[in-house]
């Protein structure tokens, strides 16, 4: 009996120490500064106006010159979110954990598509949608991709858009093409990246806005 009685007050003593102990550790816990997740990093695409010319091209236009509505830009499936890509294998997109754009690729395109097209000094009047205007031609443009890709070193940044020009009424394509443009990262992070975007963003945008005038020049009759 009695060795039933001290084997009892054994236990509850280690019950006693283990609880006490318990209590112990979840006081330090709380005690303890907690690691907080770092401020996320929110980035534009919008430094074209800085290399491309804010001023229009002076030439005479015909009158013949054309009209030009922007369509909205579109994008392919995952690529259509404002989370930033990188890629370390093929056919496998990775999002920065703490770093965004302001807003998808694809809208923030739509203004820096409609200056550096009007830039080019080719049209009449360009149109950015929605508008109730119409226009001869429409420009129609698609983000095939914009990724950091980091299967090199330096990582470099991939952008890549088709094009789609249109004759407004009718819809016939008069002229269609990809253009790609590929930057190497000053840095191997997700500011890195973004200026190696930007870069790829204004190579990619004059060789569209040439395109377009060439195309528009070569539909006149």
């Amino acid at each position: 009996m009695k060795t039933n009685t001290s084997i009892n007050f054994a236990e509850r003593g280690c019950l006693f120490v283990a609880a006490l102990g318990i209590l112990l550790l979840t006081a330090c816990a709380e005690l303890l500064p907690t690691a907080k997740p770092p401020p996320p990093g929110y980035y534009s695409i919008d430094n074209t106006h800085n290399t491309i010319s804010t001023k229009p091209v002076v030439r005479t236009l015909p009158s013949t010159a054309p009209s030009l509505v922007v369509g909205t830009p579109l994008a392919v499936a995952g690529f259509d979110s404002q989370r930033i890509i990188y890629v370390r294998q093929a056919h496998k997109l990775e999002y920065f954990a703490h770093n965004e754009w302001i807003d998808t690729p694809a809208r923030m395109l739509s203004p820096l598509i409609v200056k550096a097209i009007e830039n080019s000094g080719a049209f009449r009047a360009v149109l950015r949608t929605p508008s109730s205007a119409r226009g001869d031609l429409r420009l129609d443009t698609e983000v095939l991709q914009l990724q950091q890709e980091f299967n090199g070193s330096p990582s470099r940044v991939r952008f890549v858009l088709r094009a789609n020009l249109v004759e407004d009424i009718t819809r016939r394509v008069i002229a269609s093409r990809e253009f790609e443009a590929v930057v190497a990262a000053n840095s191997d992070d997700p500011y890195g990246g973004v200026i190696a975007a930007n870069e790829a963003v204004r190579i990619v945008l004059e060789k569209l806005a040439a395109f377009c005038a060439q195309a528009a020049a070569n539909s006149r009759p």
